[in-house]
């Protein structure tokens, strides 16, 4: 009996031979004679009697099969359950494999629902997200499009919970209006995936987001304990564990005695060493009256040119031997002699560019 089912990549439809011939014979096919028996409407009632004639037999069967066939596909595509965090990538077709992984497929593969609630990966996904809303976000299938604002959703709500990096997602939901308004704009000029009202309702949905954000409001813990109560030392010390320039403008607003700190020239110095290199700061020196190097002012100038340094918690990472991108504590299926030897950090446009064909 030749492979017959909803899906290629499925099992397949049971077969039983009668003497009227082959019929199906599964599982679920009773349940559905049976809800389609309770959801089946007497076309008698749609019909008068005149043009009752008119609805055959045959029409009325095929309306069945349909019930019966959106029935399922509603079913299985409510959401997608992996048991491995983890996804083979590859660009060409082999004896072994055919086709090749999409970007869409491995972010629906990867649990990044899960990832955010991770504080060491949370600044990953972010920037991941931001880089997809900037020039991927046609690439993404229906489904993987579904997962990415289904995602975006869970973050900004849990930045409205905990108030915690609200200025990160502030950036990516304004890169990604941006987007949208420029797709929408421009609808046929390029192909997207759904209906247009679909991508107008995610534009208002997007800036009702940055509306709740911009309301955000910080409380105030009664702990006892606050930054004033530390010594100078130790605030210096922390302010020169930032690696983000604009962490320490917006950590030197708290108090005057942070203001100062966050002003100091070594401070800046050391950011402007960590990210950038000699050429790039003699192609964009900035000197005070006095002949002094104004290095926050070079700091911003030089980021608006160069991209900066990305310290991220956890990443995810790429197998050379096995050509699986996964997460680290999640682990995968090697089989190399060392594993650890082949695995490499993946940065978030490292990622991007895996999947550019």
């Amino acid at each position: 009996m030749p492979f017959l089912g909803q899906d290629w990549r499925s099992p397949g439809w049971s077969w039983i031979k009668t003497e009227d011939g082959w019929k199906r014979c599964d599982a679920w096919s009773q349940e559905l004679e049976g809800e389609n028996s309770q959801c089946d409407i007497g076309h008698g009632i749609i019909l008068n009697s005149e043009d009752e004639e008119i609805f055959s037999n045959e029409e009325h069967e095929y309306a069945s099969k349909k019930r019966k066939k959106d029935h399922f596909r509603n079913d299985t595509n409510t959401q997608c359950f992996y048991r491995e965090n983890w996804i083979y990538v590859h660009k060409e077709s082999t004896r072994e494999r055919h086709g090749y992984c999409t970007l869409g497929e491995a972010f629906n593969r990867l649990d990044f629902s899960s990832a955010i609630q991770d504080i060491r990966r949370f600044n990953y996904v972010v920037r991941l997200l931001q880089l997809i809303a900037k020039s991927q976000l046609t690439s993404l299938s229906g489904v993987a499009q579904k997962n990415y604002f289904n995602i975006l959703d869970k973050i900004v709500q849990k930045v409205l919970g905990d108030h915690q990096n609200p200025r990160l997602i502030k950036d990516l939901l304004q890169d990604l209006s941006s987007t949208l308004c420029i797709l929408i704009r421009g609808v046929g000029k390029s192909v997207l995936v759904g209906n247009i009202n679909i991508w107008i309702c995610r534009l208002e949905t997007v800036l009702r987001w940055q509306q709740q954000l911009q309301n955000l409001q910080m409380t105030e813990v009664d702990s006892g304990l606050t930054l004033s109560d530390l010594p100078v030392h130790m605030l210096s010390n922390i302010l020169h564990r930032f690696s983000d320039g604009w962490d320490i403008v917006t950590l030197g607003q708290v108090t005057p005695t942070l203001f100062a700190l966050s002003e100091d020239r070594q401070l800046w110095k050391k950011l402007c060493q960590y990210h950038f290199g000699e050429k790039q700061f003699c192609r964009h020196l900035i000197l005070s009256e006095k002949g002094h190097v104004e290095w926050k002012l070079m700091y911003f100038a030089l980021q608006k040119h160069y991209p900066t340094k990305e310290q991220y918690g956890d990443t995810l990472h790429f197998c050379r031997h096995c050509s699986i991108l996964f997460w680290k504590d999640s682990g995968h299926p090697c089989t190399a002699a060392d594993p650890d030897s082949c695995f490499t950090p993946v940065s978030p446009q490292h990622f991007i560019d895996l999947f550019k064909y």
